[in-house]
This record gives structure tokens, C-alpha cells and sequence, in this order.
């Protein structure tokens, strides 16, 4: 029986009860999760982090939370009071709108009930993710313009062309798994990974879907929409106490959608690993939710090691690496699954399969040979005549010195 089906005789109390779970335990990971970064940074740079607020300083992150909310709330003379209010709950309310379509384990007995923990299985699932993280990008946006400052409205500009850049990315990075699952179903999906996980057979949609994650929810090496040694605190610069609380929740829960969404169509989802596969039925069924919590726990520590070790791009740098890298990267990577999907639908034969796929491999390298070979001989000409090679970024004019007129 398909996801679908089993969802469809939920009753309401029990999809009720699964949706307050499921907030519960965002906001859960949330609170340990931001107990978590701070004791993994603290350790990649010899110091111990958070200790003090209860053992291990685990209460940490919920006494910050308390004491954010009973801060002074301020908000500018020159803001724009409704939308400067609305916005960080635009950011607040959509992040957790993704868990609907995400399953979180296999089929187990729910109070009597047998179901899946997912609200629902949509046909166009992953669409509405990128809906919702679509929409979720108008509190940043709204935030940095109702603010009425200069750095704030700065932030938001370059969080929407971030976002829209990225987005695309994103997306492209899908169309590999619908071709291959043949469905945009979060639960087909899982079910098309029975063999072999995404990562392994479209492991470059995998690549740039991370990539792009990253740079989907404004974080490190990423985080341009909030640089502080260029743009202060970035869009939520004149946010003070509980709405600045909200952009913090929304930052950490929209990392654990990402990061879900990720485990879902590349690491399929709650199943155990290959090899593992007698796990699933233990604790009755439930033991498949402790896999793809391990699962978002993996790529949550991937986001933090970047954080720890990566510096801050530069934004064109950033801008350029979206536009003339990731997204032409996807469409060609594209055209060769859906060239390869139809090979195997038309039963061609292994040795054609194999030899087309050799011959993109080798047509790469020879792509990346040339360019290595052309900019080391343009680099090696530019040293030769001694000149300084262009800069990539604007560069104002020195001033000019006039000399002194006896």
C-alpha cells in the first residue's frame, strides 16, 4: 500500500495529533540544535562552549530564548510598523509548512492507528517545499524594507537575489530525481530508492543540491544577507527581543527542513541503510525515525564544520559561482539522465549504456583540461609581459597626486 493511501484513512484527531508533534519536535531540535553548533564550534577552536545552564549547558539555548523574549521590544520611528511586525512571522510560520510532505518514518502503529508520521503526500510534493521556502523569503525581504534603514534594506536585496539565484539552482537539482523516480511524490521517491540511494546514482544533483542549500538559508560561507563587518546585522538589524527571536527560530528550522528534504531525496528517507534493512521493523517500526534522525543529524554537522571552517565569500564571487557555475552544471548534468532514463525505458543494452556514460566522463575531463591549460598560459603570458591581471571586482580610481608648483 502507498503512502498516499495510508494517509488517506487518518482520521482527524490523528492528523491533528501528528501536526503538534511535529512543531513540537521542530522547535525541540531547534533549541538543541543551536546548543549543538556552539559546543561543535567551541571544540574546532580549543574552547569549551556552553557549560554553565543546567548539565552541559543543554538549557542554554532556552534561557537565551527566555531572555529574549522579555527583552524591550523597539521598533524604528521610521519603520513601517505593520510590516515590520508581519515579517518575522512570515519567516516564523512558513519554515515549518515543509514537514508536511516530509515522511519521517516508515508505517507504524500510531495509538492504535496505522499510519506514516507525515501529514500528507501530495503529488507534487517537493513543489511545495520550494513554495513554501519561496514564500519564506518575503520576511527577509519585507524586513530589511520596513526597517527604514539604510543596512537593513541592504540585506534584503541581497537576500532576494540570493534566494532567487540559488532557488534555481535548487530546482534544477530536483529534476534529475523526478526523472529517475518517475513521480515528484516525496513518498515514491523513497520508495524508488529501494535499490540504491539517490546520492549514489545522481550524485551531482546531490552535489549542487547541498551547495545550494547553503546558500538557500543564508548561511556560512553564505550569509550575506546578515554580514555583520559590511552590513551590521544585515535585515534584521532594528529587531529587538521576540521578533528577533522568530528570524532565529526560522534560521534553525528552516536548516532541519533543508536538511530533511535532503534525507529524503537522496538518502532515502526513514529507511536503514543497505545492508540494515532488518532494523525497520524493531521497536515496531519506529526505529526508522532514529535513521533519519541520524540523517539530519549528519547534515546538520556539515552545515556547522562550514561554519566553523570556511570564511565569508565575497557576494559577486557568490553571484558568480550560482549563475555561471551551479546552474549550467545542472542543465547539462539533466540532459544526461534524461538521455540515460530513456536508454534503459528503450532496453538498450548494457555496453551502450556504459559507453555513453564514459564518453561524458572523458568529455569533462578534456572540458576541464582545456580550461585549466588555456588560463595557466594566459596567466604564464600576463607574468611574461608583467602586467597585472584584470580584477574581477570594481575597483574605484586612485587619487590622483598633483605635484607641488614651486
Amino acid at each position: 500500500m502507498s503512502n498516499s493511501a495510508i494517509l488517506l484513512d487518518d482520521p482527524g484527531w490523528v492528523i491533528a495529533l501528528k501536526g503538534l508533534l511535529i512543531f513540537v519536535l521542530c522547535v525541540v531540535l531547534t533549541l538543541m540544535s543551536v546548543w549543538g553548533e556552539r559546543r561543535i564550534v567551541a571544540r574546532m577552536q580549543m574552547r569549551l562552549g556552553p557549560n554553565r545552564v543546567g548539565p552541559f549547558g543543554l538549557i542554554q539555548a532556552l534561557a537565551d530564548g527566555v531572555k529574549l523574549a522579555l527583552k524591550e521590544d523597539i521598533i524604528p520611528k521610521a519603520a513601517d510598523r505593520a510590516v515590520f511586525i508581519l515579517a518575522p512571522i512570515i519567516s516564523a510560520t512558513t519554515c515549518f509548512m515543509a514537514f508536511a510532505v516530509i515522511p519521517m518514518t516508515g508505517v507504524v502503529n500510531f495509538f492504535g492507528q496505522e499510519t506514516i508520521m507525515q501529514l500528507t503526500d501530495l503529488p507534487v510534493g517537493v513543489l511545495y517545499v520550494l513554495a513554501t521556502a519561496s514564500i519564506g523569503v518575503y520576511g527577509i525581504v519585507l524586513a530589511g524594507w520596513s526597517s527604514g534603514s539604510t543596512y537593513p534594506l541592504l540585506g534584503g536585496l541581497r537576500s532576494s537575489a540570493q534566494v532567487i539565484s540559488y532557488e534555481i539552482a535548487m530546482g534544477l537539482s530536483f529534476v534529475g530525481v523526478f526523472i529517475y523516480a518517475g513521480s515528484m511524490s516525496t513518498g515514491d521517491i523513497i520508495a524508488s530508492q529501494s535499490t540504491w540511494w539517490n546520492v549514489v546514482v545522481l550524485f551531482p544533483s546531490f552535489a549542487i543540491y547541498v551547495i545550494s542549500m547553503v546558500g538557500e538559508t543564508n548561511r556560512a560561507p553564505f550569509d550575506l544577507a546578515e554580514a555583520e563587518g559590511e552590513l551590521v546585522g544585515g535585515f534584521h538589524t532594528e529587531y529587538s527581543s521576540l521578533k528577533f527571536a522568530l528570524f532565529f527560530l526560522a534560521e534553525y528550522v528552516n536548516i532541519i527542513a533543508v536538511s530533511a528534504l535532503a534525507t529524503t531525496l537522496f538518502l532515502g528517507g526513514p529507511s536503514a541503510p543497505p545492508g540494515f534493512g532488518f532494523t525497520e521493523s524493531w521497536l515496531g517500526g519506529w526505529f526508522t525515525f532514529i535513521w533519519f534522525f541520524l540523517k539530519v543529524l549528519g547534515f546538520f554537522f556539515f552545515f556547522v564544520w562550514l561554519r566553523g571552517t570556511l570564511p565569508r565569500l565575497r557576494y559577486d564571487q557568490f553571484m558568480k559561482f550560482g549563475w555561471k557555475v551551479l546552474i549550467p552544471v545542472n542543465v547539462a548534468w539533466i540532459l544526461v539522465v534524461a538521455t540515460l532514463r530513456l536508454m534503459t525505458q528503450e532496453g538498450a543494452s548494457q555496453f551502450m549504456i556504459a559507453a555513453f556514460t564514459g564518453g561524458v566522463v572523458l568529455a569533462v575531463l578534456a572540458a576541464m583540461s582545456i580550461y585549466d591549460s588555456t588560463k595557466r598560459k594566459a596567466e604564464e603570458r600576463a607574468h611574461d609581459v608583467g602586467e597585472m591581471p584584470e580584477p574581477t571586482f570594481p575597483v574605484p580610481a586612485l587619487p590622483t597626486i598633483k605635484k607641488a608648483v614651486e
